[in-house]
């Protein structure tokens, strides 16, 4: 299995982007249902964070963004055959330390699917909301 990637946009090859795009619709719009556009303009300027296995498959992913006020990250997964190995875990951890790094004491703000609560909450993570439907999903917004 590959190291953990820290690319923009222009730095990926074709079948990372490819592995990408193919698990985030896999799991957003046809696991969860969510209906809205997969990929986003964010894309374009964004880091994405990710790892890959030997075949190529992605194994989890998430996105940084900053939005000048705050850094979010977000479209948060782990590719169905990982989940349960830790992977989730590990790539938190990587996107926390690129953050830190890349944007030392800068606020973060992230909009969590609420099941995921504890979690987030496990890497220092407040919930600073109610509870709210986004695409017919229960969310909350923390912070940190």
């Amino acid at each position: 299995m590959s190291e953990w990637q820290v690319k923009k946009l222009e730095e990926m090859t074709a079948r990372e982007l490819f592995a990408i795009l193919y698990t985030r619709s896999e799991v957003f719009v046809v696991e969860q249902e969510c209906v809205f556009q997969e990929p986003t303009i964010e894309d374009l300027t964004c880091l994405h964070v990710f790892k890959v296995d030997e075949k190529q498959d992605l194994v989890a992913y998430a996105r940084i963004i900053d939005n000048e006020e705050y850094i979010t990250f977000g479209r948060v997964i782990t590719a169905s055959k990982y989940r349960g190995t830790g992977e989730g875990q590990k790539l938190l951890t990587t996107v926390m330390a690129e953050i830190n790094k890349r944007y030392p004491n800068r606020p973060v703000k992230i909009q969590a699917q609420a099941y995921l609560e504890k979690f987030y909450g496990s890497f220092g993570f407040k919930s600073v909301s109610d509870y709210y439907l986004e695409d017919d999903i229960k969310h909350i917004d923390m912070a940190k």
